[in-house]
């Protein structure tokens, strides 16, 4: 008995070593990846389900059951990631709400981080790696779901909801990923000051740019708000309509701001076929009856004053300039000339993600008339890479010539020394090598008096010398 107790005894840790050693392995990067897929479409669906399924109960309709309002909760979860919805009778729905990505974007960028953190990222292939474990399956599942959601009524499209899926998954998984290097106030320490110099004026004109617009489309619907209020009377959406209706106008706002700065750049944007919204005029037709829309100018050359138009139009310039000016500071010691450069880039990078955004930001709302709303993403793109870029340029090289032709600096390219070094001890108190008073200085002897070797004798004073 007592030798039996004993050996199980010594088994009982074992086995509960090599329990502990199976419950221990790490799981397989694509395994953990398709976890993170699956969590983050689960809880988006879920989300997006339970807003639909409030929508039905407020307002039942006969021909849609249950089934029918997670068919539409599936299609409203891919409408998020922007894929086109074909609508029986309508056509194309391509306008989507830009605010809807947020939803999706969170999750797999929560879902990006954990994975990063739990496998102990420590470079940038391994973020790549995360990112593509997790966007591979996430947009298979967003390619099935618009499969299997399709119905006479409305349909997604597969391929798109393939490459939508694939795109938002890499992009939130990735900055997830990437978040997980270092605290957020550091993640600009891991790449090379000149990259983060073009970078953080690419971001400063841009957070200037989408300010600038989210701004004027209040100040627009504030000076329409007859308009505003008519068009939710028209609607009259109810007590639960009405909050689904918010939500819906705050999914569109990202939209309207960038329309807002299609507007600033010069080419505005269009509300159907044959329409312009622009500076230099305004040319509309009948509008669909959106509360959002009510902020559009009531006339062909609107209603704002003069002053106004020119400060709108000087926007653009303004968030180039101080783009350019982050980057002169940032940005290591150089000429004028490679300073105007980097400014220029960072400006061109701007331009060519409003492009991107632009693109995304309109669409077509069905097959007639509202086939084209919203800006041109090539003309927005275009006009804002030149406009931000040449401004930054130019005020980035301007700095850096500044700089250059400040008396500091002037003084330190000719060799002089710098204030506070050694020749603070003119006049001024401070460190003389040529002091022998001085504690802190070791002074050497060459010639020393009553001794006929002619080797220099070193001299030393204080606590500093040297042996």
């Amino acid at each position: 008995m007592t030798a039996s107790a004993s050996g199980d005894a010594r088994a009982g840790p074992a086995r509960a070593g090599a329990s502990r050693g199976r419950t221990s392995l790490p799981v397989p990067l694509v395994v953990a990846g398709i976890r993170a897929a699956l969590a983050a479409a689960g809880a988006g669906l879920a989300i997006v389900t339970i807003l639909v399924l409030i929508g039905w109960i407020a307002a039942p309709h006969p021909g849609i059951g249950l089934t029918g309002v997670l068919r539409t909760a599936a299609v409203v979860w891919l409408a998020g990631h922007h894929v086109t919805v074909q609508v029986s009778g309508a056509g194309r729905i391509g306008m989507l709400p830009l605010g809807l990505v947020a939803l999706p974007g969170a999750l797999l960028w929560r879902g990006g981080r954990a994975l990063a953190r739990g496998r102990q990222v420590a470079g940038p292939g391994q973020v790549a790696a995360v990112a593509l474990c997790i966007a591979v399956p996430y947009a298979l599942l967003a390619a099935a779901l618009a499969l299997a959601s399709g119905t006479e009524l409305a349909a997604a499209s597969a391929p798109q909801a393939l490459l939508a899926g694939f795109g938002v998954a890499l992009v939130g998984a990735g900055f997830g990923a990437a978040r997980a290097l270092a605290p957020a106030p550091h993640v600009g320490d891991l790449l090379s000051p000149r990259t983060r110099a073009v970078l953080t004026g690419m971001t400063a004109s841009l957070a200037l740019l989408a300010a600038a617009g989210l701004l004027a489309t209040a100040m627009a619907l504030a000076s329409h708000l007859r308009q505003f209020s008519a068009a939710y009377a028209r609607l009259d959406p109810g007590a639960a309509g009405a909050g689904l209706l918010l939500l819906i106008q705050l999914a569109y706002l990202p939209n309207a701001a960038l329309w807002a700065v299609s507007y600033m750049l010069g080419p505005g944007f269009a509300v159907g076929t044959g329409t312009v919204v622009a500076p230099t005029g305004s040319v509309l037709g009948p509008v669909p009856a959106f509360p959002l829309l009510a902020a559009l100018p009531s006339g062909p050359g609107g209603t704002a004053p003069a002053w106004l138009g020119a400060v709108i139009l000087a926007v653009p310039y303004l968030a180039g300039a101080i783009g350019g000016l982050l980057v002169a500071r940032i940005a290591p010691g150089g000429s004028a000339d490679a300073a105007a450069l980097r400014g220029f880039c960072s400006g061109a990078l701007a331009g060519v993600l409003i492009g991107v955004l632009a693109v995304f930001a309109g669409g077509p709302l069905g097959d007639g008339r509202m086939s084209a709303v919203g800006p041109s993403g090539w003309q927005a793109g275009l006009v804002a890479a030149l406009e931000i870029g040449i401004s930054a340029a130019v005020a980035a090289g301007a700095a850096r010539w500044r700089g250059a032709r400040s008396p500091q600096a002037g003084s330190g390219a000719r060799g002089e020394p710098a204030p506070g070094g050694p020749a603070r001890a003119r006049g001024r108190p401070g460190l003389d090598p040529a002091d022998p008073a001085d504690p802190h200085v070791i002074c050497l002897d060459a010639w020393p008096a009553g001794r006929g070797d002619a080797a220099p004798r070193r001299r030393s004073r204080g606590p500093s010398s040297l042996p």
